[in-house]
């Protein structure tokens, strides 16, 4: 057997034991990533409905920005952060650099952009079909806004994936201000850097694996839920 196949019999063996140590960091991954995706999804889609839906000054300006911080570099939002909560920062008060917490505010920092400028997109397409329906019943901007939420919640769902789908794959800006601490801050991402750094490939290539299987499931289910609703509703 070479080293290769070694390391996958390790790494299965990882996987189908259930590994302590191996569970903890999926779990953490799971729980940091879900949390910035739901304080993402609460700011992000009112703010991309609203834009869609919405007309004042500098909205164009506003939607490009929008577009612009997708592609914000990681690297960048982990050392903003750093700054604001280290001791000297102006949030070090609260003393969570170092910990989850400060890796849920990195992640959803960087994918409240992607939220906000896709369901504003989502929302926009479908402002143009109903806005004259909408309107004619006298709906406030913010009142149509949430309705075309509602109205589009199964593409939404696509949006919503594609922001956990950024968080949990994420690994410069978590490392950066959680310190990559053993059994407190190392998720999947950042302990696959590690072990592949060092050489031991078995965890990272049983992390690997949960990894890409947690993003194909939710990607089918996803994709099982928007066939379910356009066969339903049309």
């Amino acid at each position: 057997m070479n080293t290769f196949t070694d390391s996958l019999s390790v790494a299965a063996g990882l996987v189908a034991h259930l590994d302590p140590r191996f569970l903890a960091i999926v779990e953490l991954s799971l729980r940091v990533s879900l949390a910035a995706t739901a304080i993402a999804a609460v700011i992000g889609l009112p703010l991309g409905a609203a834009i869609a839906v919405g007309r004042f000054p500098g909205r164009q300006a506003l939607t490009i920005v929008l577009n612009a911080l997708m592609g914000l570099p990681p690297v960048v939002v982990g050392l903003v952060v750093y700054l604001l909560l280290s001791r000297a920062g102006p949030l070090g008060s609260f003393g969570v650099l170092f910990t989850p917490t400060a890796m849920v505010i990195a992640q959803t920092i960087l994918i409240v952009p992607i939220i906000a400028a896709l369901s504003r997109q989502i929302v926009s397409d479908a402002w143009a079909e109903y806005h004259e329906q909408l309107q004619s019943l006298g709906a406030s901007t913010m009142r149509a806004a949430l309705t075309l939420l509602w109205d589009t919640r199964y593409s939404l769902i696509t949006v919503l994936l594609a922001g956990f789908g950024r968080a949990i794959a994420e690994v410069g800006a978590v490392m950066i201000v959680g310190g990559n601490i053993d059994g407190f801050t190392r998720v999947m991402t950042t302990t696959i850097a590690l072990e592949t750094s060092k050489g031991d490939l078995p965890l990272a290539l049983a992390l690997g694996v949960v990894l890409v299987t947690i993003v194909l499931t939710m990607n089918a289910g996803a994709h099982a839920t928007r066939e379910w609703a356009r066969a339903r509703f049309g």
